[in-house]
């Protein structure tokens, strides 16, 4: 006989409920017709069980999102996962390129709804506006100090004078949520092809 969950995994369940919940209401009717109401009736828990576990709306959309771009609850860096060590100890500056992009469409099949329903609100709502430049901040750290490893491994010489700050630039560019859901949401492109067309472009801008 199964033993029953502990108290700590029954919260843990019911967080993770409202976050999936929160995370299609968000994607579905956008930030501003998503109510906390509707979160806690698609979750099966109390509106007051929302506003214990997360203090607001603002603050669970962030959780949404920081969620969702790990794929996980753990609270660990980005750049201590393992994908994100790959492309940092991959000794060929063109495979860590294709990694990068891996990396991307991977966090970006997942996160691009959640990345998207933020961005849109930041136009409306000063507190989200902060909460998307903070993303766009800390996605432009990571890309740097991918970059600073591409630079180290191409020898400090990269297409057309780029640096590794503007290589950071091309990558954030190349790689973003804005791109993705264009060529992906927009056009209809598999997440597939736009890794590869990534990968490719990356290459073409930044090896000499």
């Amino acid at each position: 006989m199964a033993a029953s969950p502990s108290r700590a995994e029954k919260a843990l369940l019911t967080r993770r409920r409202m976050l999936d919940a929160a995370a299609r209401l968000f994607a579905e009717r956008g930030w501003a017709r998503t109510t906390v109401e509707e979160i806690a009736r698609t979750a099966g828990v109390g509106v007051q069980t929302v506003y214990f576990t997360f203090g607001n709306k603002r603050a669970l959309l962030k959780e949404v999102l920081d969620t969702a771009v790990a794929g996980d609850l753990d609270p660990v860096a980005t750049l201590d996962r393992p994908w994100a060590r790959e492309v940092l100890g991959e000794p060929d500056p063109a495979r860590q390129l294709a990694l990068q992009a891996a990396g991307a469409r991977r966090v970006l099949e997942r996160a691009a709804p959640a990345l998207e329903a933020v961005r849109a609100a930041a136009g409306t709502d000063p507190e989200i506006a902060a909460l998307w430049r903070a993303n766009v901040d800390q996605r432009h750290a990571v890309q740097a100090r991918f970059a600073e490893a591409l630079a180290a491994k191409a020898g400090g010489v990269l297409r057309d004078g780029h640096d590794a700050a503007s290589a950071a630039d091309v990558a954030l560019a190349v790689l973003g949520p804005e791109t993705y859901g264009l060529l992906v949401s927009g056009r209809g492109w598999t997440a597939v092809r736009w890794q590869r067309w990534a990968a490719d472009a990356l290459v073409r801008q930044l090896l000499p």
